[in-house]
């Protein structure tokens, strides 16, 4: 585009986060495009912006303040924010995500300055076609959604959610270079039930309490089908819906539209993964694990399912592939006779004497893996720990609940608890422990290894749909990308370096999927690894003129 053509000019062009790039415009670009005079004299190159700011990063105070100057930054400059990012990524993807994303959204009102993203309202209802109009970009490709009920662990946030679709959706540009111009975070504001939320002077939702029953559920489709008219390659992903809604949405539209649940799905795949790690470490494959969740909501149910569809290819019967899967509840373990359960835990509820607690299942059924997916922290206490080392050399222990302070235990726990022999992941980071000599090196279950890639294949096939069969290929994937190296310090995930590497080569597997199974609407390219290569964004500066 040349400076006579462009759109904008002058003061409206260092406005404009995608256009501007600071101090980094060139003497002939300042001139052409009539900033003389608006910025410092010094031309800086990139790495000089980088090498100014990441000082600036590292000097606050607290992962929050963090977290807003690198929000600021993104206000100011996209592409310098997303190169700082995938510089810096095992750095600021706990800033940016999991575990500081999670505060991000309890102060959402309090460090909002500009909008990002769209909210649509419950008064929105018969025309959010007309909403999403207003979005200024056609070729959107991947929707982050969530209606802010069940945030992390950290229950309805309201509105003050928008923070997570935010946050994945940055994720999807650094781990995997999905195009940040072909990504939209929505938030669906139906009110919420957290009355201190509702009440408070900062808050930026609406202030009423959630609709539900048929009134939500017409929002719903509505929404769904206008996305569909308005973007119609997009893929749609739900996000931190509570459990009836998530797997309500997930069953109504899997088959229907290019979506998925990625904390159903997405957590699922992650979890298998770090499953077929753990069994190089134990010498026990999948097929003979037999399975503990604490929890049987949207994750634990999800990684199930996934666990399930894994054996089935194996060989394994469907009914005795359910029965290795075993789930306890805040009422005990999940067993036929009890009459309370939702209809999602009813397919796990094996014929079995009632269980009162996680200590009593793990000494009654000897799990080889306990996987935390409760939302409940310091629940893997250091009995049930013992109880797994007693049963098991290497018993696998998976807290996954997020943020930190919601983890089942953290990994000097494990540690300590079974004596040194734990194979330890959990979904927030944790640092490395010394135990008796030895230096373990804790494995975080993070979802990013799975859905950037997922949304990468998807994107490059222009599939119709999100399958199952692709997020245990994901799965596998990731598992064959973990190195010797990585078990020996203990491991059982990839290092978060090597993330794009690894969401290219799931999205290759996706993508073949998509292509093979009569899926994509466009033709498969001759070089499917060269197409995702090209598909992958990089955050460098090109002439404005």
């Amino acid at each position: 585009m040349t400076a006579s053509s462009h759109p904008k000019r002058g003061a409206d062009v260092l406005h404009d986060p995608v256009l501007n790039k600071g101090t980094a415009f060139t003497d002939a670009e300042r001139d052409a495009l009539g900033l003389r005079g608006l910025l410092p004299p010094r031309v800086m190159s990139q790495d000089e912006q980088l090498a100014r700011i990441l000082p600036g990063v590292r000097g606050k105070d607290s992962p929050i303040e963090q977290y807003s100057y690198l929000v600021a930054l993104h206000d100011r400059n996209v592409t310098l924010f997303y190169r700082l990012v995938m510089d810096h990524l095992e750095e600021l993807m706990p800033v940016l995500y999991t575990p500081t994303v999670g505060q991000a959204c309890q102060e959402f009102g309090r460090i909002f300055r500009r909008s990002r993203g769209m909210y649509v309202t419950a008064d929105d209802r018969g025309r959010v076609a007309e909403v999403l109009e207003n979005w200024p970009v056609d070729d959107v490709r991947m929707i982050v959604v969530t209606d802010g009920e069940r945030i992390l662990g950290l229950g309805d946030l309201g509105a003050n959610g928008m923070g997570i679709p935010i946050g994945k959706l940055t994720l999807y540009t650094a781990c995997a270079g999905i195009s940040p111009h072909q990504c939209l975070p929505i938030t669906i504001d139906v009110g919420t039930d957290n009355t201190d939320l509702r009440e408070s002077h900062a808050y930026l939702g609406l202030r009423q309490p959630r609709l539900r029953g048929p009134a939500y559920d017409e929002l719903l489709d509505e929404f769904v089908e206008a996305v569909q008219k308005r973007f119609p390659l997009t893929c749609l992903q739900f996000e931190d819906f509570g459990n009836h809604n998530a797997f309500a949405l997930l069953e109504r539209w899997r088959d229907r539209i290019c979506t998925f649940n990625d904390d159903i799905q997405g957590t699922a795949a992650v979890a298998l993964a770090g499953l077929y790690s753990s069994s190089r470490l134990t010498g026990t494959p999948l097929k003979d694990m037999r399975l503990l969740f604490l929890g049987a909501g949207e994750a634990g149910i999800g990684i199930g399912d996934l666990v399930v569809e894994a054996l089935v290819e194996e060989g394994v019967p469907l009914e005795v592939a359910r029965k290795q899967c075993w789930f306890v509840d805040s009422k005990g373990l999940v067993v036929q006779s009890r009459t309370d359960l939702q209809e999602h835990k009813q397919r796990y509820a094996h014929d079995h004497a009632p269980v009162a607690d996680l200590l009593a299942a793990v000494e009654e059924l000897k799990p080889h893996a306990i996987i935390g997916v409760s939302g409940t922290p310091a629940t893997f206490t250091a009995q049930v720990l013992a109880a797994m080392a007693r049963n098991h050399a290497r018993p696998v222990v998976l807290a996954l609940s997020n943020p930190t302070s919601k983890a089942e235990c953290t990994a000097l726990q494990a540690y300590q608890g079974t004596d040194g022999r734990a194979i330890f992941a959990s979904g927030s980071p944790f640092a490395p422990v010394t135990y008796k000599g030895k230096t373990h090196v804790p494995g975080q279950g993070n979802n990013s290894y799975i859905f950037p890639g997922v949304g990468l294949g998807v994107i490059v096939s222009e599939s119709t749909r999100v399958t199952d069969e692709m997020f245990a290929a994901a799965a596998k994937t990731l598992a064959e990308m973990v190195t010797q190296d990585d078990l020996d310090m203990g491991r059982i995930f990839p290092s978060l370096s090597r993330i794009r590497e690894v969401s290219a080569a799931i999205a290759i597997e996706v993508a073949t999927i998509a292509f093979e199974r009569g899926l994509a609407r466009c033709e498969r390219p001759a070089d499917l690894a060269a197409a995702v290569a090209a598909a992958m964004y990089e955050p460098n500066y090109t002439s404005a003129i």
